[in-house]
């Protein structure tokens, strides 16, 4: 998926952190499918943060007791803004055809 088109995924800020004294040790966020958390007796501890896609908040929305969240989505919009990835971004996905209209 061309998210970055060229731009370095570690230098993107974007990854659950946990608030501890509202988790409820539910489990919930163990269901990450890039398995971004390790769990372990305080909960789950963020052990892989650049497995996490940029801009995914599931783990967040899913949690009972709001103890997951992310930085505020407008640094990324920045970085796009910045970097000019969003005209990088559609030049891919037209040469993959993923803008092609469909009739």
């Amino acid at each position: 998926m061309p998210w970055f088109t060229g731009y370095p995924r570690e230098k993107i800020d974007w990854y659950p952190r946990v608030d501890y004294e509202k988790c409820v040790k539910c489990g919930m966020c163990m269901n990450c499918g890039k398995k971004v958390f390790k769990w372990s007796e305080k909960g789950p501890i963020v052990v892989r943060p650049y497995e996490c896609v940029v801009g995914c908040t599931t783990c967040a929305n899913l949690c009972p007791g709001n103890a997951i969240n992310f930085p505020d989505v407008k640094h990324l919009r920045e970085i796009y803004k910045r970097e000019k990835i969003w005209g990088k971004v559609k030049k891919v996905l037209e040469s993959e055809g993923k803008l092609k209209v469909e009739r």
